[in-house]
C-alpha cells in the first residue's frame, strides 16, 4: 500500500510530498518504478524489512524517471510512518550508500520528528567549464554569485552542485532551460543543484532544480541539505559542532524547514524534520 506524507512540514499542504511502502518485498524494480512514476512525486521509498533484525528495513528510492541511491525527504517520511505504527526510536535503513541511522521521538503535542544521519559527507570545488554551462542554464551571471561560497560539488550520498547567490532576490528568479540543464546534471552525475542564499551564518534559503528525476523543483531535499552542511565544514564556513536552518519551497508555496547539524570530523551530517499525512 502506497502511503503518502508531506515532510519538512506540519502542514500537508507544504512540505515536500513522498511515497512511502512499508513492504515491498514482493515487488521488483519494475515495479517500484511504475508505482513511483503514478505517485508523481520527487521520491518514493520502498522498504524490505530484514528478517530476524527489528527496526532495519532494506530501502529503495524512486524518483518518476529512476532509482536514486538516496533521498532524505522520503527518509523522513518512512520514518515518522514507522514511528506511528511501531513506536518511536532508533531505525536503521539499509540503502544503496550504506546504513542510515535514523533516530525518531514524539513531539510535545502529538506527531513525531526524525533525525537522519546521512553518509560521510564530502566537498570538492566544481569544474570551472561545469560551472560556467550550469550558470548558462540558469541565466544566471557569474557576478551575482556571493564570493565568499565558492561553487562545490558536494555529497552527502549523492552529488549536488552547490551554487551560493549573492541576494535573496537572484534566487527568488529562477526560471531555467531545463534540458540544458537536465543534460549537463546527467553528464555530471548531479541530483540537483542546490541554490543557496545566506540569510545568516546560521539561516540560509534554499532552492533545487531537479530534471534527472523529472521534477521542475524540490521543495524540500535533505541529502541536499546533507551535502550542503558538509560543504560549509570543508570550506570553513562553519566551527563544528553548529546547528543551522535550511527554508526551502518557499517560492514555490510550499515552504519547508531542514534543520542541518555538523559535527566535528569528516562523517555525516545530521538532517532533522517533522511529516505528517498527506489526507
Amino acid at each position: 500500500m502506497l502511503l503518502r506524507y508531506a515532510a519538512f512540514t506540519d502542514n500537508p499542504a507544504s512540505g515536500n510530498p513522498a511515497g512511502v511502502v512499508l513492504d515491498a518485498s514482493t515487488l521488483d524494480p519494475t515495479e517500484m518504478l511504475r508505482i513511483a512514476a503514478e505517485a508523481g512525486y520527487s521520491e518514493t521509498a520502498f522498504l524490505t524489512p530484514v528478517p530476524a533484525a527489528p527496526r532495519r528495513y532494506v530501502t529503495r528510492y524512486y524518483s518518476p524517471l529512476a532509482e536514486v541511491p538516496f533521498c532524505g525527504h522520503a527518509t523522513i517520511a518512512t520514518a515518522v510512518a514507522l514511528a506511528e505504527r511501531i513506536g518511536p526510536g532508533r531505525l536503521t535503513l539499509e540503502t544503496i550508500v550504506g546504513e542510515i541511522p535514523v533516530q525518531t521521538r514524539a513531539r510535545d503535542g502529538g506527531g513525531y520528528e526524525a533525525t537522519l544521519t546521512s553518509a560521510p559527507a564530502s566537498s570538492r570545488p566544481a569544474a570551472p567549464a561545469s560551472v560556467d554551462e550550469a550558470l548558462a542554464a540558469l541565466d544566471w551571471q557569474p557576478a551575482e554569485l556571493d564570493p565568499r561560497f565558492p561553487a562545490h560539488v558536494a555529497n552527502g550520498g549523492n552529488d549536488h552542485l552547490v551554487l551560493c547567490a549573492a541576494s535573496r532576490e537572484r534566487l527568488a528568479r529562477l526560471d531555467y532551460d531545463y534540458d540544458r540543464l537536465g543534460a549537463l546534471m546527467a553528464l555530471e552525475g548531479w541530483t540537483t543543484v542546490h541554490l543557496v542564499w545566506s540569510e545568516a551564518a546560521d539561516r540560509y534559503h534554499a532552492r533545487d532544480p531537479f530534471p534527472p528525476g523529472g521534477v521542475v523543483e524540490d521543495p524540500a531535499t535533505g541529502a541536499a541539505a546533507a551535502a550542503f552542511g558538509g560543504y560549509l565544514r570543508t570550506i570553513g564556513a562553519v566551527r563544528p559542532p553548529a546547528r543551522l536552518t535550511i527554508r526551502q519551497g518557499e517560492d514555490m508555496g510550499r515552504p519547508s524547514e531542514l534543520a542541518v547539524d555538523v559535527p566535528s570530523g569528516s562523517g555525516g551530517i545530521d538532517v532533522s524534520g517533522i511529516a505528517v499525512p498527506i489526507p
